[in-house]
């Protein structure tokens, strides 16, 4: 065992890829829907990363869970943000049963992760819950 060796996080960068600029919750939701995999049977937790000028440097699955929870670790939604020079982050999930209001555990990691965000400079811009059909935006709603 080397004393200083230790696991880490590695980004592959795309030079040929230009991700879009999000301007609105519509957009970030436009992005991710159309590559959302079983939106309706499991729930899953993203992060949209992205530069100052708001265009998307990428999108990192955070976790994958059941019908009905998922982890969302702000540990590990940082840990590859600041890994992937990120400026600023959407955080995103997904409710299978359609019902987009907010739970109390929703509030709480978007809680910390604002907390985290401001103490890093990098600011948490929406946290947004997706359907299949539709979403709810916490910046829209004015709870940011």
């Amino acid at each position: 065992m080397n004393l200083f060796s230790f696991n880490e996080v590695t980004v592959h960068y795309n030079k040929k890829w230009k991700g879009p600029r999000i301007t609105s919750s519509k957009d970030a939701f436009d992005l991710l829907l159309p590559n959302w995999d079983r939106i309706d049977y499991q729930e899953a937790f993203y992060v949209i990363l992205l530069t100052r000028g708001n265009t998307v440097l990428g999108v990192s699955k955070i976790s994958i869970g059941s019908v009905s929870g998922t982890v969302a670790d702000p540990k590990k939604i940082f840990q590859i943000s600041l890994a992937a020079n990120a400026a600023a982050i959407i955080l995103c999930h997904n409710h299978p049963s359609g019902d987009l209001r907010p739970s109390s555990n929703d509030n709480l990691v978007t809680k910390k992760c604002q907390e985290a965000g401001k103490f890093l400079e990098m600011p948490v811009l929406d946290h947004i819950i997706f359907s299949s059909e539709s979403y709810f935006s916490y910046a829209d709603e004015g709870l940011l």
